[in-house]
C-alpha cells in the first residue's frame, strides 16, 4: 500500500508540473490573471500492475485554477519545471500561434517528453504533453508512457484568492 500512496503523490506532483507548464506556455502571449485549466492524463504504458489504474488516471479530467502574473510572464516566458519534480524544459520554440518544447526528467522517474500548445484565440489554448521513460518503484524500474491533453481558458484579470504558482529557479 505504501508504494501505491507514494505513486499517488508522485503522479499528483507530475500532473501539477504539466499544469504549470501549460500555464507558462500559454502565458507567453497572453494577459496576466486567472486561468482555468482542464487536463486529462492517459497512460499508454502504466507502471502499475495489470488491472490497477494509475492514480492520476482516476476520476477523469482534472480542473484547476491558476494565477499568472505579468512578472511571471516577463521573467519566464516559457514553461518552467519545478525543481523538486526533477524536470527541465528545453528547446522552447515560440510562434504567434503556440509553442513547442522538450521535457527531460531524471531522478524518481526519468525520460523525455514533448510539449506542444496552440493558441485558439486570445483567451483559449489547447495543449499536449507526451512522455516516455521509466519510473523507480521500490527496487524495480518500470517503463512508463503517458499523454496529458489540456484546455485553458482566461477567467479574469483578478486572481481573487488564487495565489500565483512561482516555479523554483536553480
Amino acid at each position: 500500500m505504501r508504494k501505491t500512496q507514494g505513486s499517488l503523490k508522485f503522479f499528483v506532483s507530475l500532473l501539477c508540473l504539466v499544469l504549470v507548464s501549460a500555464v507558462f506556455a500559454w502565458a507567453q502571449t497572453r494577459k496576466p490573471g486567472l486561468y482555468e485549466i482542464t487536463s486529462t492524463m492517459t497512460w499508454q504504458q502504466s507502471p502499475m500492475p495489470n488491472g490497477m489504474a494509475p492514480p492520476a488516471a482516476m476520476g477523469g479530467p482534472r480542473t484547476n485554477q491558476v494565477c499568472v502574473t505579468q512578472a511571471m510572464i516577463d521573467k519566464y516566458g516559457a514553461p518552467m519545471a519545478n525543481n523538486r519534480d526533477e524536470c527541465q524544459v528545453t528547446n522552447v520554440q515560440k510562434s504567434d500561434h503556440g509553442m513547442t518544447a522538450e521535457m527531460v526528467c531524471s531522478g524518481h522517474f526519468s525520460g523525455k517528453g514533448t510539449v506542444a500548445y496552440s493558441w485558439v484565440d486570445s483567451e483559449h489554448s489547447t495543449g499536449k504533453v507526451h512522455f516516455t521513460g521509466q519510473m523507480q518503484m521500490g527496487p524495480n524500474t518500470k517503463p512508463i508512457e503517458w499523454t496529458s491533453e489540456s484546455t485553458s481558458t482566461f477567467k479574469s484579470a483578478d486572481c481573487g484568492s488564487v495565489k500565483p504558482i512561482e516555479p523554483k529557479s536553480k
